[in-house]
């Protein structure tokens, strides 16, 4: 059964990816900035649905009070683990005695993460907006299915920023809510795209460089990773002591790779936009190339130049519409 889909319904789930991309930005400025526990509890902050701006009016024992709430909570993920089979990671999140290790009040940091949280809000309602559209007047199965599944994974994401707060951002769940973000933006892609294919023309290209397409998603989905596991050595080595000019020498190999990956992407990509500009020029791989370029450009600032923290969150923004892009261009080629 063909749908024709409203604009307001194509313009809601528009705005509900790039909501979505502007939690992965705001969290990436809250990760940078130091800002992931400016709340210590979730979903309010501080007891609060807005938070103080005050010390003043907290408890005077609210750290042994968020403390000991936390505490509770990583028992019960904990539990959780065990009964799932990961009990290394219980043991090690049972003892990792940091996790309860509650911070001073500093209004900058709970508003920062505050209105990362707004807009995670924003984004879950219009997931939810789509998905009882999609009950109420479209009920295309592919579309009901895809909704479905986006809300699912919004829930279990929120929960699991939830998660997050209580273990005091302990890195491998840092991880795991990137990937989750992931999900859900190759969820509502797909719904975009959906919605859209009566606008939206089939692109015909050589297999050669939907072979290319390929596998520069498949590196840029593990440098996204890779990047997480740098981004949380330097964490470490600040928490050490090491200064800037230090960081590379002391990174691992998850840096040496990250790096590598991205000059061979790089490669890749330049012959790829080369074959593309002499047969097809199809815009979508043109503006792939230049997103790469802008990515490995503030990949290069972050590794050898002191340049402030928001070329952290620029360097990740432009990876994730990176994958965005490439995962589109796939899903739009046309099958032979």
């Amino acid at each position: 059964m063909n749908f024709t889909y409203s604009r307001l319904f194509i313009s809601l789930n528009w705005t509900t990816l790039v909501f979505i991309y502007l939690v992965v930005i705001a969290g990436s400025f809250v990760r940078i900035s130091g800002a992931g526990m400016g709340c210590p509890d979730w979903p309010k902050c501080f007891g609060q649905y807005i938070p103080p701006t005050d010390e003043k009016v907290l408890p005077v024992d609210y750290k042994d009070i968020y403390a000991t709430k936390r505490g509770k909570k990583i028992e019960r993920f904990a539990d959780f683990l065990d009964k799932i089979g990961f009990t290394e990671v219980a043991i090690k999140l049972r003892n990792d005695k940091s996790a309860l290790i509650e911070q001073d009040f500093n209004a900058k940091k709970t508003w920062t993460e505050y209105i990362n949280r707004l807009f995670g809000v924003v984004a879950g309602f219009g997931v939810l907006f789509v998905f009882v559209t999609v009950l109420r007047k479209y009920r295309s199965k592919k579309l009901v299915l895809l909704a479905t599944i986006n809300l699912i994974i919004l829930v279990v994401q929120a929960w699991f920023g939830s998660i997050v707060v209580a273990t005091n951002l302990v890195p491998w769940t840092i991880t795991v809510h990137l990937f989750l973000a992931l999900v859900i933006i190759v969820l509502q892609l797909l719904i975009v795209i959906e919605v859209s294919k009566t606008q939206r023309k089939q692109l015909e290209t050589s297999s050669k460089i939907k072979s290319f397409v390929w596998i520069v998603l498949l590196i840029t989905f593990i440098q996204l990773f890779l990047g997480t596991q740098v981004r949380e050595s330097i964490d470490f080595l600040v928490k050490q002591g090491y200064s800037r000019e230090y960081w590379i020498n002391h990174l691992g190999l998850p840096f040496f790779i990250h790096r590598s990956f991205s000059w061979l992407v790089l490669i890749g990509m330049g012959y790829m936009f080369w074959i593309n500009k002499k047969t097809d020029n199809l815009k979508i791989i043109s503006t792939a190339f230049y997103l790469l370029i802008a990515e490995i450009s503030t990949g290069i600032l972050l590794a050898y130049a002191d340049m402030p923290g928001l070329v952290q969150t620029t360097h990740l923004v432009f990876a994730t519409i990176l994958f965005g892009v490439l995962f589109t261009t796939i899903i739009r080629f046309k099958r032979n």
